[in-house]
């Protein structure tokens, strides 16, 4: 009883130290933490925890890619990188950060035991790695490709010495978290927090909090209610519904900023019988109605996009006809918005033979996109007024992505962060038929598949002329769009809060970390 009473005395030490004013930063998250392995799972929570221990071998930072573990890089052929790297950098264990620790890092990010969402995407051009002196890594590809270092600023570098004698529970009980980043590992709680304290070896700037207290609280309500009571010191993700009541708090400031992410659905390209696509008496359907181009049309036009936008999201996003969204590199503006036309919707459904419609099932996380269920639930409602009955189930994310990945739903729920800041990322993960060998389509829930696409990306992928490798980007968005590949809904603006005296300013796309937060004049 005592060690318990000592431990949750320290736990809540820990919680009111940020609001106490020591140099201890406490921060409210709302992505799930599916593990500390920084190389398991491409998920938004792992990739902003992963930010406090592990560096990138270049960083991507307002949409420009800028030094990182790598201090320059240049082709030296079509086919040959050479990255010259950052000298004097430490492992927290005190040995010396190597080439032969990024070989390791990318041979094993290309297929860790166990992921659901995959790096290998970022990989998978790789052909072979040397380290011709210890801070000289040369890279060979499979084909030219101009956007490599762009990949590989989305690859967190683990350590050889330490990798290769641990699994992901090594990660997981903290063993394994020992990185070159600012900050280095001292607890983890599954569901609960990660504890960490500012590593003073850092190679970088020092950082001003010596330690984070990092906690998950999925529901917006209680992050928004951790802030006000001085529970914890900044929180992401910000509900709509919270934003009046915080921005008139004298003692909280809000900091929205546009954002890279867009809510999309993703139907199912499945040919067998779904059992959440059914006639309306409840029998599956032999075929899948949804591979029906006239079908998935007709569900894109019953969507009323500003309704979402200004009922659900409360003006904290902006429609979307398209995955990126406007002034990003391979958005396209010839794709126009996509007109809520019911009329039109029902004569598609008919030409498809389902004028009476049908019954479908549309899943969604319940701990995951803000605004999300509320989301599905509107969606649900315009495609039953065109005579898709549809209903939605709400699960938790660690049962829905392991499903979704497995195309067992008729329509998934995705919210693709667009982190590289340009088409192709969504290319590689999302719309390319999937193969795991080559690491595509780690995120493509539905299974959809277009050569042309497949074709666009290849393209892309190989062009060094920035024009030609636009067009092309912007050709593979109005062939997605012209297929109906995808139901896009709106773009998410990003909303921190934080208690006055700190400032929030946005390190890479949503995510959220320690680094991002300073203190401002008082």
């Amino acid at each position: 009883m005592k060690k318990l009473l000592l431990s949750t005395l320290t736990a809540a030490m820990l919680a009111t130290a940020g609001a106490a004013g020591a140099q201890t930063l406490t921060i409210g998250f709302a992505d799930p933490l599916s593990s500390l392995d920084p190389q398991l799972n491409n998920h938004a929570g792992d990739r902003s925890v992963a930010l406090h221990f592990w560096d990138l071998l270049i960083e991507n930072k307002d949409n420009a890619l800028q030094p990182g573990l790598a201090l320059s890089w240049k082709p030296l052929d079509n086919n040959t990188w050479e990255f010259k790297l950052r000298p004097n950098v430490k492992w927290q264990d005190g040995q010396a950060f190597t080439a032969d620790d990024l070989i390791y890092s990318y041979t094993r990010a290309k297929a860790v035991p166990g992921s659901v969402a995959t790096y290998g995407g970022y990989l998978r051009t790789i052909a072979s790695m040397s380290a011709p002196d210890p801070l000289t890594l040369v890279v060979k590809t499979t084909v030219p490709n101009p956007d490599l270092p762009l990949n590989l600023a989305s690859v967190h570098v683990v350590s050889k010495h330490v990798g290769e004698k641990s699994t992901t529970e090594d990660y997981n009980s903290g063993k394994a978290v020992i990185g070159t980043g600012p900050y280095k590992f001292v607890s983890y709680t599954p569901g609960d927090r990660v504890v960490m304290e500012r590593y003073d070896g850092y190679w970088g700037a020092k950082q001003p909090w010596e330690k984070i207290n990092y906690r998950y609280i999925n529901q917006a309500a209680s992050r928004t209610a951790a802030l006000l009571s001085g529970d914890v010191d900044v929180i992401d993700k910000v509900s709509v519904s919270d934003l009046a009541r915080l921005k008139e708090s004298p003692n909280v400031s809000v900091y929205p900023y546009d954002g890279l992410r867009v809510m999309l659905l993703q139907p199912s390209f499945n040919p067998a019988p779904n059992q959440y696509i059914t006639d309306n008496a409840g029998k599956p359907l032999e075929k899948n109605p949804l591979l029906d181009v006239r079908v998935r049309r007709a569900l894109n036009l019953a969507i009323n996009r500003k309704a979402l936008t200004d009922r659900i999201l409360q003006g904290a996003a902006t429609e979307a006809n398209q995955w990126m969204p406007k002034n990003t590199f391979g958005y396209n503006p010839q794709v126009t918005d996509i007109p809520n036309d019911v009329a039109e919707a029902k004569k598609l459904l008919t030409e498809a033979g389902f004028p009476e419609g049908f019954k479908l099932t549309m899943h969604a996380p319940n701990d995951r996109y803000p605004q999300g269920p509320e989301t599905a639930q509107a969606v649900a409602q315009f495609w039953t007024r065109i005579g898709v009955k549809t209903q939605v189930e709400v699960v938790p994310w660690a049962v829905y992505s392991g499903r979704a990945n497995k195309n067992e739903y008729a329509v998934s729920m995705l919210a693709w962060g667009n982190g590289t800041g340009e088409a192709s990322y969504a290319l590689v993960n999302v719309l390319a038929t999937v193969d795991a060998k080559k690491g595509l389509g780690a995120s493509n829930w539905g299974h959809y598949s277009n050569p042309a696409v497949d074709r666009a990306l290849e393209q892309a992928t190989s062009e060094f002329d920035v024009p030609k490798r636009e067009a092309i980007l912007r050709e593979s968005v109005k062939v997605v769009s012209d297929d109906v590949g995808i139901f896009p809904l709106y773009h998410y603006r990003n909303i921190w809060a934080a208690k006055k005296g700190l400032m929030v300013k946005p390190m890479t796309s949503d995510r959220t970390a320690a680094m991002m937060v300073t203190k401002t004049e008082k």
